[in-house]
């Protein structure tokens, strides 16, 4: 990429993101399109502007952004995502430090650099003056690179300092959280796995509660079995559909009345396939018959479920909190494939289908997955390199000749060549996520969080070997490929030496991300649009136009680890190339800011699990920091610096920063402290509302009796009122 290409993406990543902004502006603050702009506010019944004015600064959405404190963000969308700034800030931090301290001593010692042969470009011989910048223009031997050896100090212990508070921080966040009087279902049950098979003579409900009842006399509540109600929810999702297809029949009938005509016209459907083939009839008729026969086959099902269905698991609830946090860290068996036990999360991030998975069955499908990961990362770094080789022009003309003549118009070369690649990475990455969810469940994890932390290091391990690192080989595939299948263990030069070359690509490509991506984001012109289509050609009914606008969570499966990539890409061009670094800086203070905005008036959390995902935030970026620290080693090697063997000591720092972090820190995030567990409460627990808020929606019925449902529960959960 030359400077004009380089001058092209970042002018018109810029140009895109001003305008997005003009229209965000413009946009909000149109009342009939308050619910996407302001779904979070409504839902929990305030006026969508601040104070309930209706004519304000249409940027004012910054300064309120600014001004917002961390417990108004834990109040309106809880720890989860106020640890999710506390990362953003935390890398942003570093940032900023780093280069206060690396623009003005690197740059200055890069662009004056006495001339002679330079070992290395960081454009490919394309971008001259980045390559004046940089570590590119610094000759082999120079004592000018004890400048940069310096930096990779600076840069490790900056980065380490501010990951230790930030932790400190996180936990205590997550000890308040806990520690407030407010009372929270999960936090008086547990959640009890591989349950023995049940003696003869007692029933599944007899043994378990014999069993606690023995360990904890006085504090034991009652249990939940679980049961196996993938029948029963089919029937109750289709009771459903009806009766909100009953309701918009109703509705369109409704419409249908006229004073011209007072009766109306029924509205009608076939009962084919898809409504589309079959018999004709009346749509309300039908869905009052449909839903008449679906009550009764629910009630049926219900009481087979709950009978016969039980499984060898269950939730178990005690009257003290103290005693359930106590009891989800204790071992319970001799053996640790029985009567195995964890934290019940909130209600409805349990995946009941998961929780009858027996331990060896967990493990085995555990490593099945890693291994199927591992091989989907091999396989799918071969597409991504080629695209990486190919859509280099260079590259792209020498296996598609007739592409030449094309290539030669300036002005279509300069937009490929600022584009294509990104583009095509971009597209790439957004086919993942929803395998990688789907082998997190495969795995037998239990609860949705987990699920989307497993999904996100996976995602994580993704980006970094596939984008980062195939990307980095990729532009000079054809002539490493070679070299590292005769010598593998060549890969560390190998990398360090490609990293320069493709400097520009990753200016763009964050560039690209946060003024495109962070624009798109802002201004929800996509969901803007698709509700507006919907509400117009789709929604007939109150509930159907709620659903239409609907705003989910901030998806923390695909965004941290979307971030971690853009860490990593910093960090290890923030010596070699420090230009990048304001790239960065940018791309996380405005990504703080934009999407400080959306959590606080648009995304509502899909659970909550008080910031139990930071452990391995700070790990993926230890783990980055190490990568970053490894090629340093590597390109002073590929520099002939002869003092590059003492930059060893930085990987063992923080490796063993890891190591303390994990001793010190995390057991208060993968058990609960006792002494959080016995602050107040404001009042005494309601144990009945407790145990059934964790009764699913498919088993909620007023006719079937409380004895029955004493023995079961199953695949879906909703969190109700307990207090």
């Amino acid at each position: 990429m030359d400077f004009s290409s380089f001058c092209t993406s970042l002018g018109t990543s810029f140009l895109i993101f001003f305008v997005l902004m003009i229209l965000f502006a413009i946009l909000q603050s149109k009342p009939g399109n308050n619910v996407v702009y302001y779904p979070n506010r409504i839902l929990k019944g305030l006026e969508p502007f601040e104070g309930g004015v209706k004519t304000r600064n249409p940027f004012s959405w910054i300064k309120e952004a600014f001004s917002s404190s961390e417990q108004d963000v834990i109040a309106v969308s809880g720890v989860d995502t106020a640890v999710y700034f506390v990362f953003q800030s935390t890398v942003f931090s570093i940032l900023v430090i780093c280069g206060i301290i690396l623009l003005p001593v690197l740059l200055p010692i890069a662009i004056t650099a006495a001339g002679g042969k330079k070992t290395q470009t960081t454009s490919k011989g394309t971008f001259n003056e980045l390559d004046q910048l940089s570590m590119g223009n610094i000759t082999a031997k120079s004592t000018r690179l004890w400048a940069f050896f310096i930096a990779c100090y600076w840069v490790s212990l900056v980065s380490l300092f501010l990951l230790w508070k930030a932790y400190k921080h996180v936990t205590w966040l997550r000890s308040e959280a806990f520690k407030t009087p407010d009372l929270k279902p999960e936090q008086f049950a547990i959640v009890v796995r591989d349950i023995p098979p049940v003696p003869e003579g007692q029933t599944r409900k007899e043994q378990v509660d014999s069993y606690f009842r023995a360990i904890y006399p006085e504090t034991f509540y009652r249990s939940m079995i679980i049961t196996d109600n993938k029948k029963v929810n089919k029937i109750w999702e289709e009771l459903e559909g009806f009766k909100k297809k009953l309701i918009r029949a109703e509705t369109v009938f409704a419409d249908s009345k006229t004073t011209a005509k007072p009766e109306g016209t029924r509205p009608t459907n076939k009962t084919g396939w898809l409504g589309l083939i079959g018999k004709k009839v009346d749509s309300i008729e039908y869905y009052n018959e449909k839903i008449n026969e679906l009550v009764a086959k629910l009630e049926s099902e219900q009481k087979i479920t709950l009978k016969e269905k039980q499984q060898n698991a269950a939730i178990i609830f005690f009257s003290n909190r103290v005693v359930a946090a106590s009891a989800a860290q204790s071992l319970h068996a001799q053996t640790v494939d029985k009567w195995s036990v964890f934290g019940a999360p909130e209600p409805c991030q349990l995946l009941w289908p998961n929780l009858k998975i027996k331990y060896f069955e967990r493990e085995v499908r555990q490593y099945v997955v890693y291994f199927i990961v591992a091989l989907a990362i091999l396989f799918y770094m071969i597409p991504i390199t080629f695209v990486s080789a190919f859509t280099t022009l260079k590259n792209l003309v020498k296996i598609l000749p007739f592409l030449k003549p094309i290539v030669k118009l300036a002005t279509l070369r300069t937009i490929l060549e600022a584009y294509l690649p990104q583009l095509a990475l971009i597209i790439f990455l957004a086919l993942l996520p929803k395998l990688l969810m789907f082998l997190s469940r495969l795995e037998g994890i239990p609860t949705e969080s987990h699920v989307a932390r497993a999904a996100a290091g996976k995602y994580f391990y993704f980006t970094v070997l596939n984008v980062f690192i195939g990307v980095t080989l990729g532009g000079t595939l054809f002539k490493t490929f070679k070299q590292i299948q005769n010598k593998p263990k060549d890969i560390v030069p190998v990398l360090a030496a490609s990293l320069p070359g493709n400097a520009t690509f990753f200016l763009t490509f964050v560039a690209l991300k946060f003024f495109v991506g962070y624009g798109l984001e802002l201004s929800r012109l996509v969901p803007l649009i698709i509700f507006h289509l919907k509400r117009k050609y789709v929604c007939k009914t109150e509930a159907e136009v709620k659903e239409a606008w609907a705003p989910g969570d901030l998806s923390y499966a695909t965004r941290i680890p979307s971030d971690m990539l853009i860490v990593t890409i910093v960090l290890c061009y923030s010596v070699i190339a420090p230009l990048i670094i304001p790239f960065g800086a940018l791309y996380f203070g405005l990504g703080w800011l934009v999407l400080r905005n959306q959590a606080l008036k648009v995304y509502v959390p899909a659970y909550e699990s008080y910031g139990r995902m930071w452990p391995h935030i700070n790990n993926r970026i230890l783990a980055s920091l190490i990568l970053y620290q490894i090629t340093m080693f590597g390109y002073f090697g590929v520099q002939k610096f002869y003092y590059a063997p003492l930059l060893i000591p930085l990987p063992i720092l923080s490796l063993l920063f890891g190591f303390v972090c994990a001793k010190r820190f995390y057991p208060s995030f993968e058990n609960q402290a006792l002494e959080v567990a016995a602050a107040e409460v404001k009042e005494v627990p309601n144990m009945e509302l407790i145990f059934r808020s964790f009764i699913p929606p498919s088993l909620s019925s007023e006719k079937i009796d409380d004895d029955q449902f004493e023995d079961a529960r199953s695949e879906v959960s909703r969190q109700t009122s307990f207090v």
